[in-house]
This record gives C-alpha cells, sequence and structure tokens, in this order.
C-alpha cells in the first residue's frame, strides 16, 4: 500500500525548487515554498528504494542568477555520487535509514577518566594484509576489534566517515554529512561496527569536520552566502584554508535562525541518534573560532545521548586551555604540546626538565584535570615515533628501546592517552604526503620479535593505566630531578592509596645502582614492566636504569 511521503529542502532565499526522482520516471515535480523557508512537497510511495535530487533556483554567486541546477538533498542520509542522486528507503510508509537493530546499548562503557584512544583511518587499518592495493572497510575493521581489545584501548577514534569526493582520502572535506562513505560499506556496516565495538566496551568517537565543506557541498550549490562566509574566514592564515567556510556569525532576522548553527546542529544531532555515537573531535578549532556556538554544539550532543557518557574533544594547533572546560566550550583538547616536547628527549636533542613537566602535568599549562587534554606521540598528521627516530638514525634495538620509553610516558602521564593506529608494534611508515596517498600499515611487523615485544609492553602499560586509579586522577608530583644524569622522576596517586612511580633515564649512559632519595614510601614496590619486587629504604632506592629506559614502580 502507497503512503504520502514528504520531501523538504530548507532553501529560505531561493525562487523556485523542485522534486526529481526514479519514483515518476524523473519529471519535475513543483515544491511549494512556505513561510519558514522550506520547500515542501509530497509524494505517493509504496515501500522500497528510491532515487532522487532536488532541482533549485540558485542563489549561489558562482552561477547566473536564479540559474536552475540539479543538486543532492543535504539531508539525505544515503547517496549515489556518480549518478548525483540521494537514495530514500521507504518502509511501513515511513523513510528510514536502514533497518539494523542494535545489540549492545546495554553494554557499560567507560567514563571519560578511564579511556585509552585509539585513532583509526577505515581504509587504511585494513585491507591490505594480502592485496596491497584493497582498502579497508567497515567489516575488515569488525574482524580487527579481538585484537584492540587484546591490546587494551577502550575508545575508537575514526577518521572522518561522512560522504567524500573520491573513493580515497583522509575525508577532511565532506561533501554529504549525514551519509557516510560509501567506500567503506553500508549505513548497516558502520552501525554493526560500532555495534561491535560496544560489545567489547570500546566507545566510538567520530571526527566532526564543521569548519568548512568541499567546494560541492550541496550547500554551496543551494545559496553560498546563506551558510558560509563570502571570502576566506581568515585571509591571513592562507595555509590554513580547506574550503568554503561554515559562517556561524551570519542571523537571518525573518527566520530567527543561524543557518549554519541549525545545519550543523542537526549534524552532530542526527549522528549521535542514528549512529550512538559515544563522542566527537572537532577538527580544525582554532580556524573554527567560534566559542559560543561550540559551547552550544557540545551542549546538543550531550543532550541527545542514551544516559552514557560522551567526550568533545577539539583540534586545536597550538593546543590551548582556554578551550576546554571548566570555562571553555569542549572537554578536551589535542595536548599537540605534549608530542612537541617528548619526542626530542627521546631522540636524545635535549633535556630540559621543566619541559617536560609542563606536559607531563598539564595543569601547569592551564588545564583543569586529566580529562582535558589527549596525549599523543604520532597523529595522521604527524610521524610515527619510528619514523621520527629512523630520521635521526636511531635504528633497531636502540629505537625499540626508545620507542617503550615513549609508551610509558604517554600511558602514565596525566591526561587521556591516544594511540595512531600501528604506533603499538612499531608501524614507521612515512606519513602520506596527501590526504589521497593510501597508507596501509603493516601488520607482518607483528611478526617480527622487536615489533611483537613492543606490542606485548603496550598492552601491559595499558592494563595498568586501565586498572590502577593512580593513573586516571589529577594527581602528580616530581620528586627526583638530576640534569647531569638526565633522570626525572615523578609519582602519581589517588586518594585511597593507589601510587604508581616512574623513574625515566633520557641519557645513553647505563645507570647501574642509581640512587634515589626521598622515594614517595619506604617499603616494597613491584616493577610492573619487568615484573619484578623492588625495595626501598628509608633514604630512597638503589635501582638499575638502562639507557633511554623508564621504570614503572607500583605500590604493592
Amino acid at each position: 500500500m502507497a503512503s504520502l511521503i514528504e520531501f523538504n529542502l530548507f532553501a529560505p532565499r531561493n525562487q523556485g525548487a523542485a522534486l526529481i526522482g526514479s519514483f515518476l520516471e524523473w519529471k519535475e515535480i513543483p515544491m511549494e515554498k512556505a513561510e519558514d523557508g522550506y520547500f515542501r512537497t509530497q509524494v505517493e510511495l509504496e515501500d522500497g528504494v528510491y532515487q532522487y535530487k532536488f532541482r533549485v533556483q540558485t542563489k549561489s554567486p558562482n552561477f547566473e542568477p536564479d540559474q536552475w541546477v540539479d543538486l543532492i538533498d543535504p539531508y539525505a542520509t544515503d547517496v549515489d555520487e556518480e549518478r548525483k542522486v540521494g537514495i530514500v528507503r521507504i518502509k511501513d510508509g515511513k523513510k528510514i535509514v536502514d533497518t539494523y537493530v542494535w545489540q549492545h546499548d546495554d553494554t557499560p562503557l567507560p567514563e571519560n577518566h578511564e579511556l585509552v584512544i585509539y585513532e583509526m583511518h577505515v581504509a587504511d587499518f585494513t585491507g591490505g594484509e594480502v592485496v596491497s592495493y584493497k582498502r579497508g572497510k567497515y567489516v575488515d575493521a569488525i574482524e580487527k576489534l579481538d585484537y584492540l581489545k587484546e591490546l587494551g584501548i577502550n575508545a575508537i577514534e575514526l577518521m572522518p566517515v561522512n560522504e567524500y569526493p573520491g573513493d580515497y582520502s583522509w575525508g577532511y572535506k565532506v561533501r554529504h554529512y549525514f551519509a557516510t562513505e560509501s567506500s567503506y560499506g553500508s549505513t548497516e556496516d558502520l552501525k554493526r561496527f560500532i555495534d561491535e565495538c560496544h560489545a567489547r566496551g570500546i566507545r566510538v568517537f567520530v571526527d566532526g569536520i564543521y569548519n568548512h565543506t568541499d567546494e560541492e557541498c550541496p550547500l554551496m550549490l543551494i545559496d553560498r552566502n546563506y551558510w558560509y562566509y563570502e571570502h576566506m574566514h581568515y585571509p591571513e592564515d592562507p595555509n590554513n584554508y580547506w574550503g568554503p567556510e561554515f559562517n556561524y556569525d551570519n542571523y537571518d532576522e525573518k527566520l530567527d535562525v543561524k543557518p549554519a548553527w541549525k545545519y550543523v546542529g542537526d549534524v552532530v544531532r542526527f549522528w549521535v541518534q542514528e549512529y550512538h555515537i559515544d563522542g566527537i573531535r572537532f577538527d580544525a578549532v582554532r580556524q573554527l573560532a567560534n566559542n559560543e556556538f561550540l559551547n552550544w554544539l557540545a551542549t546538543q550532543a550531550k543532550k541527545n545521548t542514551a544516559p552514557k557518557p560522551f567526550y568533545n574533544i577539539a583540534e586545536h594547533i597550538p593546543d590551548t586551555s582556554t578551550i576546554t572546560t571548566p570555562e571553555g566550550p569542549l572537554d578536551a583538547c589535542w595536548h599537540e604540546s605534549f608530542r612537541y616536547f617528548v619526542i626530542p628527549h627521546i631522540c636524545g636533542e635535549k633535556f630540559e626538565p621543566e619541559k617536560l613537566k609542563e606536559v607531563l602535568d598539564p595543569r601547569r599549562q592551564g588545564y583543569a584535570a586529566s580529562i582535558n587534554v589527549v596525549n599523543y606521540l604520532a597523529t595522521h598528521d604527524r610521524e610515527h615515533l619510528l619514523r621520527e627516530l629512523g630520521e635521526r638514525g636511531i635504528f633497531d634495538e636502540d629505537a625499540f628501546r626508545r620507542a617503550k620509553l615513549g609508551a610509558v610516558l604517554l600511558i602514565t602521564a596525566m591526561g587521556i592517552p591516544m594511540l595512531w593506529m600501528g604506533e603499538e608494534f612499531g608501524e614507521h611508515k612515512r606519513k602520506s604526503e596527501t590526504v589521497t596517498q593510501p597508507k596501509k600499515i603493516a601488520w607482518p611487523l607483528l611478526e617480527k620479535d622487536q615489533n611483537r615485544d613492543l606490542f606485548e609492553y603496550y598492552k601491559k602499560l595499558i592494563v595498568l593505566r586501565k586498572h590502577n586509579p593512580a593513573l586516571q586522577s589529577d594527581n602528580i608530583e616530581f620528586f627526583h630531578e638530576d640534569v647531569d644524569a638526565k633522570v626525572l622522576a615523578y609519582v602519581r596517586w589517588n586518594e585511597e592509596g593507589s601510587r604508581v612511580v616512574v623513574l625515566a633515564n633520557f641519557s645513553d649512559q647505563n645507570l647501574s645502582g642509581y640512587h634515589v632519595p626521598e622515594f614517595p614510601s619506604a617499603g616494597r614496590w613491584h616493577e610492573w614492566t619487568g615484573n619484578y619486587d623492588v625495595e626501598a629504604g628509608e633514604d630512597g632506592i638503589m635501582i638499575d636504569i638502562e639507557p633511554y629506559q623508564a621504570k614503572v614502580c607500583v605500590w604493592r
């Protein structure tokens, strides 16, 4: 039985619009414009799958005045880019995205302070193990979830999964915000991936690209200057211009609406409700530069979640505490300065304890709490640590020893640790020169002893991070500093008595019987990475520390 299905298009400054679809042999169906700025029409449709698009008299300045242009619905939840059409599914007389039934919504998920994040690009995470040119899909990533569960991470930060131009990209120029990237799989595949993550206690965050869009985003074709800045938002900074930028200052007095706020707010609500995501990483926040909007948007995201935690993360380079709670709009900021100061120390280029203290204790930079920073050694935008070491002529055993030192600092510092995929087993491939250059992670590396050993080392540290509340606290104290020996020691603790001490050697010298006075407590401690006990006396501790090594001592 056919049902009356409404199609609508928000285009308040446009003169005319029509619906064209496979349901009427692609003949134009006129749409009526209402005072709320919407064009509407209704069509009787049986249950099924249909293709459609809109034809609009454009107001965009790169066309002739009121020229008729065809475009995909900016709210289309599925698209066929080749045919330039949206896809609508009708079931039981209503529009649906798909028929997926969620299985694991009731599974408890970790709170924000408990997180260990894994950044993933779907196309490069899997698919290349047998055929090097094969791009990974959601179904391939699902097959690797047990590996990630074994590693111990409990959150995945997906690089953009909205529909972008072409079949391979990092995804940072979104064309269709409500549709998922078709080269990765179907909407059901993405939901199943998220559901299977939840089944394993793993949260899923998505990359939100709300500063700019692709040049052929449908909004650009309807009325560019209604949703976007007419010119570059920051003409003095052309290197950080990636496409037409949303204008969050534009206000339509007649309709009492901020167009860009409305659209992006609808996008966030849709992804939270339809895909059950657990957080958003907000791209290019420094360029977006509107804290009032970000505060509103972050609040919208949390209003629309089930009773479970949500995490709003800023990518703001350089990082700044002004963007994070309690005063700023978002929960956390990518902690670029952590990498910036830690990498040269691991590479042996300097020993500046005060700089290390600043990033190991972000409160010294103005951040209020551990959950306000996301620490990392590498991201999709930065080289892997093994690559950084290799470019300085540091290879093999020496490189892996230093990688373990980096792992200790990452996992035991104040802040939420994040790994870029492959970092846990020593991936060293150079990062992509362009955003359309595939860079598969090399899974065969895990078959090599040193790489597998690094993976096991990360596993052991992540277990400690997740199960020792001292490492989830807002407490850190630096109790030993030796500029000559290049040693820095700190203790993490909580009020209930959990304590973890880190002794880090940033020199190329083997420190045998090294004395650390004023150790936090006399008594028996357990060295976590080597699995043995050490005794601290009233006068401190004597311990052997190899070059570029960290000892992790846990109070028994």
